[in-house]
């Protein structure tokens, strides 16, 4: 049993406070980006607790030295690499299909890898590479392993957003920046936006099958995540830092919101929420501060509108 107060969780939470007193034996654990950053620190702390994990990496190699990390650190041998390109709906599927050959049922899904403020390029199946890789793949991915959520229910999913949403709202006339001028932050603002709408109408239509979705704001954490940002990039995040505005977490604290939206019982019959903090956010729409959740990220009929939109894109229906 916890000796810690879970109503006291905050700024500086850490993966293992949030894991006290859990015991997380015999469930699946789906991670996507573990090869470093906060991925690699979520699979660790989930490892300790005994769950079985597997984590996604593009480079393999990479990926299965972070894993024998966690086994050594845990002493849990259950920690499995497998290859993931998420700018690839060819590839995503072929990921699927191996993962469902041999597992069927799947506890927790975290959506964590992305990219971030990327010059503009497009994915191999020709979107915006921010969009398509922080969204779209992961509503690729996460409709294909849907049938093994709900088969694991009661199961979570968690997407890795930001505050970032709070620069823009998903803009469905030019999601591609096809009619305006590329802006880094502004893609990247809309990835955010999107993975929020998302979570909501995950968590629609699949709550009644005891699957739960959770959108989350890990807080600012110098990760491999940041390595398109320019120097003008870290002046400007300064310029946050000495305002107040924006506080660093380390890696064990920014890996704990996403770990608290996978396992924290308290958020039992509860879903498609933004969290921040280890805790639920509140709805803030005042753009001199990044705290809280835009209500445009939590609009249901935005969210309809993404599900359909998405849809398309990645050419494939989600009968739930």
């Amino acid at each position: 049993m916890s000796n810690i107060d879970r109503t006291t969780f905050g700024h500086g939470t850490t993966t293992d406070e949030v894991l006290e007193g859990i015991d997380l034996t015999g469930k699946l654990a789906l991670i996507t980006g573990g090869s470093s950053g906060l991925g690699a620190e979520t699979a660790r702390a989930l490892a300790s607790k005994g769950a079985q994990v597997v984590i996604t990496a593009r480079n393999v190699d990479k990926g299965e030295e972070v894993a024998q990390s966690i086994r050594s650190a845990t002493g849990n041998d259950n920690v499995e690499v497998m290859a993931l390109e998420l700018d690839s709906f060819a590839g995503i599927r072929a990921f699927a299909e191996q993962f469902l050959a041999k597992y069927d049922a799947l506890d927790i899904l975290i959506n964590n890898a992305g990219v971030m403020a990327s010059p503009f390029a497009t994915t191999e199946d020709g979107f915006e590479m921010q969009f398509g890789t922080n969204h779209l793949g992961h509503f690729l991915l996460t409709g294909l392993l849907i049938p093994a959520l709900v088969k694991a229910a009661p199961s979570r999913i968690v997407a890795l957003s930001s505050a970032g949403h709070r620069t823009s709202p998903v803009v469905f006339e030019d999601i591609n920046f096809e009619q305006r001028d590329y802006n880094k932050w502004a893609s990247y603002g809309q990835s955010k936006t999107a993975n929020i709408l998302h979570v909501v109408e995950l968590d629609r239509r699949l709550a009644d099958s005891g699957v739960r979705a959770y959108a989350v704001h890990p807080g600012v954490i110098q990760t491999e995540l940041s390595r398109h940002m320019e120097q003008e990039d870290w002046d400007m995040m300064q310029g946050r830092l000495d305002e107040g505005a924006f506080k660093i977490k380390t890696t064990p604290a920014g890996a704990a919101t996403s770990t608290y939206a996978a396992t924290a019982p308290e958020l039992e019959g509860r879903g498609g929420v933004y969290l921040e903090d280890c805790h639920i956010a509140e709805i803030n729409d005042d753009q001199t501060t990044s705290v809280g959740v835009q209500p445009y990220a939590l609009d249901p009929e935005a969210a309809k509108q993404l599900w359909a939109v998405s849809e398309e894109m990645v050419g494939q229906t989600f009968s739930v």
